[in-house]
């Protein structure tokens, strides 16, 4: 698939999260634009799935830690054939499959439960671990949040990721730079992050989080790593392409009114049309 359309795509997925979030009144729309490109590389590009047979032994792994920006992974999902994107608007009902939070039991191609913040990467360590031991050779990705690394669980995991030198897994980080408090190096400064990954043994990589180029540079890039898990440190901007939202804390965990729903899908429309001009 080229840049252009997985460009189309994600902007499909920020779509996507903005409905979800809408219909709900409630979610993390900031983080899942943030996320978005990211989400369109890994589920239609990097990852080994099959949306016709979502639990296929051999598929590679991927686990939300920042399991609140499940209206872009489910949007991507969605796209990607695992379920109708139409379901969108039944994000957090009542007896919905999509929740605010992954489901593993309940939504197709979910792989992992998350949502307390700094399980998730716990979870997928032990999946590469398992993966090691049984001789698979799926890969495992995790995605984690800036704010979320702020949490000791992280670096537990990681530590033992690096011990055990875990080349089957991905850590990213979605570095926005934004919590729910505010900017992260103000609520408590996670930085320098690549440092502190590499301290645990990892392979680290810097990346602009918008760009399909440089995603795709660092994804292919982990493959040849031998020995040592990566950490790929995307730079992305909260709220990406809707103007109201970037780079504002204050989108963290809340959902557009009517009049704030008609301008955001306006103007991802426009980014919709202006792609198509390419």
């Amino acid at each position: 698939m080229n840049k252009l359309e997985l460009m189309k795509i994600a902007n499909e997925v920020r779509k996507g999260a903005i409905v979800g979030t809408y219909h709900a009144r409630s979610g993390h729309p900031g983080g899942s634009l943030s996320a978005a490109d990211i989400f369109t590389y890994l589920i239609f590009e990097e990852m080994n799935i099959d949306p016709k047979n979502p639990k296929k032994a051999d598929r590679d792994r991927f686990v939300l830690s920042k399991g609140h920006t499940a209206p872009g992974y489910y949007a991507a999902l969605a796209l990607r054939g695992f379920f109708p994107i139409e379901d969108m608007k039944l994000l957090r009902k009542v007896g919905s499959y999509l929740q605010g939070h992954p489901d593993m039991k309940s939504t197709p191609g979910v792989d992992m439960s998350t949502g307390s913040l700094g399980q998730g990467i716990s979870a997928a360590v032990g999946m590469a671990i398992s993966a090691k031991i049984s001789k698979e050779d799926y890969r495992v990705y995790t995605l984690l949040g800036d704010g979320e690394i702020q949490e000791g669980q992280v670096w537990e995991a990681a530590m033992l990721a690096g011990h055990r030198h875990l080349d089957n897994l991905v850590v990213i980080v979605d570095n926005n730079g934004l919590q729910i408090d505010g900017d992260i190096s103000e609520v408590c400064s996670p930085y320098p992050i690549d440092k502190k990954f590499e301290a645990f043994n990892f392979h680290v990589i810097h990346v602009d989080g918008h760009d399909f180029d440089e995603l795709e540079a660092a994804f292919k890039e982990a493959r040849t790593v031998k020995g040592k898990p990566t950490a790929i440190i995307a730079k992305t901007i909260k709220g990406k392409n809707v103007s109201f939202m970037e780079n504002q804390a204050s989108w963290h965990g809340v959902a557009p009114n009517e009049e704030q729903y008609a301008m955001a899908m306006r103007e991802l429309e426009e980014v919709g049309e202006a792609l198509c001009q390419m």
